[in-house]
């Protein structure tokens, strides 16, 4: 980490869809620089192995189960750990799911879908954490995952593309409505290959994009980890509804990208 380890101690945060992927790489970061972490998601077996994980690196770990969609559940996890805790410092909302399709082939069911837990989810995640934290009166950081291609199309995720596009301004709405309780609401657009992304990509999408991407590559665990500490934390207090792209500067766009003295076309 780039941070000395009690940068955020004494700080309590949830991170929802923490057992996996970009939440436990987001979890990890925060809770290397002191914070109490609790993951959440529906599948207890991988929620338990990543508090498992997490505990093994001297993490405060826990996790509560919770299925984002359901905004009553959420109320009440919600306030659950604000008890259990003596409040709720952080929100990364993570949790989200997508498929590959061609616009054409996503049925209104899966577009429904798609749309409730990325896009829904997250927004009773907000309104739930936000009230807590306006009620304390001691401000508080949300950070939302939206995408790095919201500037422009994404050819085969037009369901998620378009949530996360929602997110990144739901992001901005709040940044602006909740400033004045000093909660600072932003966005992180990471370029990161998991195991699953790897698997819905397919082998052959998940080498392409680094080959259009300026920098050639994925986002590593550690610079997840080290962009989730840092947007969480004291360090950006005055910065609030933005969305930061880690991605290589992939959201510049797909097109001729320059290695070396070879020019690779789209």
């Amino acid at each position: 980490m780039l941070f000395r380890d009690d940068l955020l101690c004494g700080r309590v945060a949830l991170v929802t869809g923490g057992g996996s992927g970009i939440g436990l790489q987001l979890a990890r970061g925060i809770g290397k620089v002191g914070a109490r972490v609790i993951i959440a998601a529906r599948n207890e077996g991988r929620l338990r192995s990543a508090v498992e994980l997490l505990k093994g690196e001297g993490i405060d770990a826990s996790y509560e189960l919770l299925d984002i969609r359901d905004d009553v559940l959420v109320d009440t996890v919600v306030a659950r750990i604000v008890d259990k805790h003596a409040g709720l410092d952080i929100l990364v909302n993570n949790a989200g799911g997508q498929f590959p399709s061609k616009a054409e082939s996503i049925s209104p069911r899966g577009w429904r879908s798609v749309i409730d837990v990325c896009l829904n989810g997250t927004f009773y995640m907000c309104r739930a954490v936000g009230q807590h934290m306006i009620d304390r009166e001691a401000g508080g950081k949300i950070l939302n995952i939206s995408a790095s291609c919201i500037e422009r199309g994404s050819p085969g995720i037009a369901h998620s593309g378009a949530a996360r596009a929602a997110v990144s301004h739901l992001t901005q709405t709040l940044a602006r409505e909740w400033a004045q309780f000093g909660i600072q609401v932003n966005a992180l657009g990471p370029q990161y290959l998991s195991e699953g992304a790897a698997d819905n990509l397919g082998g052959a999408v998940a080498d392409f994009i680094p080959s259009v991407t300026p920098a050639g590559r994925w986002a590593t665990d550690e610079e997840l980890q080290n962009w989730g500490a840092a947007l969480v934390s004291p360090l950006y207090d005055y910065v609030t509804g933005t969305t930061l792209y880690l991605d290589g500067g992939n959201w510049l766009g797909e097109g001729i990208v320059y290695r070396g003295s070879s020019v690779c076309p789209e």
